[in-house]
């Protein structure tokens, strides 16, 4: 018998939540390897975000007497974005504060889950690279590794950063800001940048880490590789022709975590394959010109965040056309 219903015709059984929980098992190794390379502080940072962000979505449900959402792990996933974007010198209230931006803001105020127009984490990390530029570019690691490759000037010059009485962490610049002569040093070797232990952002800097995580999304069929590729191809392409180096390029910053778990967030990433490539490659030109002519070492947050603006603008100019329908002008 044919049984004639509405659309969708096709359904899953993967909730929000078993889709988040993939990314959160997808985001270990880079906690693990944040712990490793920078101490109980980079879990402290963490766990203030996560917290924060929870708690932020909680309470605006409450506030706009909505039905609680947190049971879907969104918040938690932002959480955790958030604090691998940020160094672990930064004050707690200063994460918090991002976190309580990220969702409130970015997030529960265009309606929650699936309103949202730009990326939440993104969000949160732009709004505190704004609003405390020096605490957000001060950059620390570990004091055993403080010496994996950059100036000795740096190292003299650094200050403990005071966070904790058993963590021995100090300043120092990052591969990026070397590489744009930003500051004095050497650029570490690859397997560093590909291991992790030099100064960075929390859950950016091990490349290993994160490729784990990756290959655990791919696996779940989480994310596809057409907006990662699309975004890291033109970035390392565009450096090497502008006479840098495309290894340096792909393992430094945040070029990794940003193309696999932040551009191709559901919401804020077009639907179409070919919508896919326009935003990837969008997110790459934008971050190889920010990280080449900008006054900052680093383009990949404000690339996504610009790209995220025009999604719905690429999902109307790549949407198919139905069987038997012609394409009209928008």
């Amino acid at each position: 018998m044919l049984k004639v219903s509405a659309s969708p015709h096709i359904r899953s059984l993967r909730t929000t939540r078993a889709i988040m929980l993939d990314v959160i098992i997808a985001l270990v190794p880079a906690m693990i390897a944040a712990f490793l390379i920078f101490g109980p502080r980079s879990l402290a940072i963490i766990a203030v975000s996560v917290a924060a962000a929870v708690l932020t979505e909680f309470l605006s449900n409450l506030a706009m007497k909505r039905d609680q959402s947190i049971g879907d792990l969104t918040a938690v996933v932002t959480g955790l974005l958030l604090a691998y974007g940020l160094p672990a010198s930064l004050p707690l209230w200063m994460v918090a504060l991002g976190a309580a931006v990220a969702i409130g803001a970015a997030k529960m105020l265009f309606g929650g889950l699936g309103d949202n127009f730009a990326n939440p984490a993104i969000t949160g990390r732009v709004f505190l690279a704004v609003s405390f530029g020096s605490q957000m570019s001060n950059s620390v690691v570990l004091g055993r590794f403080a010496k994996a490759g950059l100036s000795s000037d740096l190292i003299s010059q650094a200050a403990a950063v005071a966070v904790a009485a058993d963590t021995d962490l100090v300043s120092q610049a990052t591969p990026l800001a070397v590489a744009r002569n930003m500051v004095e040093g050497d650029v570490p070797d690859y397997l560093t940048l590909f291991l992790g232990n030099h100064a960075g952002m929390i859950g950016e800097v091990s490349v290993l880490a994160l490729l784990i995580g990756v290959l655990w999304l791919l696996l779940r069929g989480v994310i596809d590789l057409w907006i990662p590729l699309s975004m890291i191809i033109p970035t390392i392409l565009l450096g090497w022709l502008a006479g840098g180096d495309p290894l340096m390029h792909l393992m430094s910053g945040g070029l990794i975590i940003g193309a696999f778990f932040m551009a191709t967030d559901y919401v804020t990433s077009p639907i179409t394959v070919k919508g896919k490539i326009i935003f990837g490659v969008g997110c790459g030109l934008l971050t190889f010109m920010m990280r080449m002519y900008s006054g900052m070492p680093e383009g990949v947050s404000y690339a996504i965040l610009i790209m995220n603006i025009l999604t719905p603008h690429i999902n109307n100019w790549t949407k198919p056309i139905t069987m038997g329908g012609e394409k009209h002008a928008s």
